[in-house]
């Protein structure tokens, strides 16, 4: 049996990864690039008795590379002059596409040419002459629409055979560099114009939409009509397998905690266990996996309709003022559903400056792990019982989560006066609508992101509970050292309009975002053990009988807001910046902010 690597080539939003789905089924792996922090996907697929390993390399819209993961796929290319390449091209902007297919060929002739999205193209009334496109190129050119599958057995058919194309270009002995460029430009046109035929007519269903989602004066109207409806639902459908997890969980804490008294575990030995690190791994469980379980789906399924990258593009303007661009407003975006998976994502900004400024401002869009205190303090003090099963109560988050935009706005503008750097080359290309493909969104945003991101909350939550635990247990004259230290901190506290047990309460929420509120109600009610209290009249009850009142409300919804993002996210920002001075800065600046808010909120109150 042969072995053989090939290289798959494209510019982003082509369906190239679906391609190599479609090749290599679950014979695949993700990891990261030898010395860069950009991961690469590997498959391997059996055909004709010959066995293929297909590298999946980054999009790229050009070799002349702009960023880490551009790099990638240009260095790949130049050091392996011989291998076999398949350039995947969409159907509906081959032109665009055969600059960098014919920027490939100037290095390797051993090019298949996949068009991709003939089915997209059909509806859009654009038809390519592939017959005519492999004539010109002197080149294997394979017919595909990948969603469907249509067209990925020929492609595996001939791959054994791709031969060297005899293309010579037309620019070989152009001088400079930039002559080189118009010229290819020119090229990529001219064959264009001759493989490729449009319906005038198709295009205004698109534009009508697209009128509709970017316009100038419909554009963030909708985006807060979607998000609104993305929070509803959330907070809706999330209570439900929340209760029943926790009913679970309840349950198999008493089991275990009879079994380990059954088998003559020390008493002491099962309430550590038991009631202290086991009751917080439950908990943030069974608050962070619904929210989401349903969260990332939804927003992954508006990232395959195409909507995501019309986010992108309403919010380039805002951002470029602020010294940021676009991209930023996708990361903010995945940060809404967990900020450490928003961390990741600036890994799509070029510039490193404006990468920094993202992951920076990355936790001043909450999460969804703040989201049970943000909806517990608007229900008791704001909305109303039960107001936020409503569109109401996803309204008034909407409302916060604006805010905490425009603030993620203004701290970018003050970083990107601070910060040194160049900006990146944001291409605001708006890829077509595609109808999502449902059962692999499920599956790709459960493993990929929901269970990435809980596995990793969960390993920081085993230490919170044991220390949670002991501060609770240990009692010093009567009195648990977890009061002692609140009662220490309780003046700080009180300058910005909270007290001593919520301010310790953030700080040893501090690996989970969901222990805040049960934190601070096992202190106020002075039990050893956090206790899951739902019942959000008794909560209001608890909170008001400790001196809240409607500002500090405010300044703990505030503080919510603006406090440091959590464990997970802060060793994500390590991985991703490989530095220590801009975790602690990714802490810093939320917490100031913060403070900053509070101190002035309850000078303001004291005032009135």
């Amino acid at each position: 049996m042969s072995k053989e690597k090939i290289a798959l080539v494209g510019n982003p939003n082509v369906g190239k990864s679906t391609v190599f789905n479609n090749l290599t089924g679950m014979h695949q792996r993700t990891g990261n690039w030898t010395g860069k922090t950009v991961e690469v996907a590997e498959g391997k697929f059996t055909h004709n008795n010959n066995e293929y390993t297909i590298i999946d390399l980054p999009g790229t819209y050009s070799l002349r590379a702009r960023s880490a993961e551009e790099e990638v796929t240009r260095d790949y290319i130049l050091q392996n002059p011989d291998c076999k390449i398949i350039v995947v091209c969409d159907a509906c902007a081959i032109e665009r596409n055969l600059n960098l297919l014919l920027q490939v060929m100037e290095i390797n002739k051993n090019v298949l040419v996949c068009v991709n999205l003939l089915d997209e193209a059909q509806k859009k009334g654009i038809s390519i002459d592939l017959k005519k496109l492999s004539s010109i190129l002197d080149s294997q050119v394979v017919g595909c629409s990948a969603t469907s599958g249509k067209g990925i057995d020929e492609i595996k058919e001939n791959i054994k055979n791709i031969h060297p194309s005899g293309y010579k270009t037309e620019y070989a002995h152009v001088k400079t560099e930039d002559e080189k460029i118009e010229k290819r430009l020119q090229v990529a046109e001219k064959i264009a114009k001759e493989v490729v035929s449009k319906d005038k007519n198709t295009k205004k269903k698109k534009e009508g939409i697209d009128r509709f989602l970017t316009g100038k004066y419909l554009a963030f109207p909708t985006m807060l009509i979607f998000l609104s409806l993305l929070l509803f639902i959330t907070i809706t459908f999330a209570n439900y397998p929340s209760q029943l997890l926790s009913s679970i969980f309840t349950k198999g804490e008493e089991h275990l905690y009879n079994f380990m008294l059954s088998i003559k575990i020390p008493l002491v030995i099962c309430d550590f266990v038991c009631l202290g690190v086991v009751r917080v791994v439950c908990w943030i469980t069974s608050v962070m996996l619904p929210p989401m379980a349903i969260f990332f789906p939804l927003f992954t399924l508006l990232e395959d309709w195409g909507y995501l990258p019309r986010i992108a593009f309403n919010l380039d303007k805002p951002f470029c003022k602020c010294g940021s661009c676009g991209k930023q407003a996708l990361t903010m975006c995945m940060g809404i559903g967990c900020n450490a998976v928003g961390v990741t994502g600036c890994r799509i900004i070029d510039s490193p400056k404006e990468r920094k400024i993202a992951i920076l401002t990355n936790a001043l869009v909450p999460c969804n792990g703040r989201f049970p205190t943000l909806i517990m303090i608007l229900t008791v003090f704001f909305a109303g019982a039960g107001a936020l099963s409503s569109l109401k109560g996803a309204t008034l988050l909407t409302i916060i989560l604006v805010c905490s935009v425009l603030f993620t706005f203004f701290i970018s503008y003050i970083l990107s006066k601070i910060l040194k750097g160049e900006k990146s080359t944001f291409i605001l290309e708006l890829p077509p609508y595609r109808k999502p493909q449902i059962a692999k969104t499920l599956v790709r945003s459960v493993f990929d992101r929901t269970i990435f991101v809980l596995l990793r909350a969960l390993c920081v939550a085993v230490p919170c509970g044991a220390i949670i635990f002991l501060l609770s247990n240990i009692v010093i004259g009567n009195t648990s050292l977890l009061i002692h230290i609140s009662d220490f901190i309780d003046p700080f506290g009180r300058i910005f309009g909270m007290d001593g047990i919520i301010i310790l309460a953030f700080i040893l929420g501090l690996p989970a975002n969901e222990i805040v509120i049960p934190i601070a109600l096992m202190a106020y009610t002075s039990k050893s053990a956090m206790t899951d209290i739902s019942d959000m009249n008794l909560i209001g009850d608890i909170l008001i009988q400790n001196g809240w009142g409607v500002s500090t409300a405010i300044c703990v919804l505030v503080f919510t807001l603006f406090h440091s993002p959590c464990l997970t996210t802060l060793l994500t920002i390590k991985k991703e910046t490989g530095s220590i001075k801009y975790t602690l800065l990714s802490a810093i600046i939320p917490t100031v902010l913060g403070l900053t808010l509070c101190f002035t909120i309850n000078l303001i109150c004291k005032i009135i």
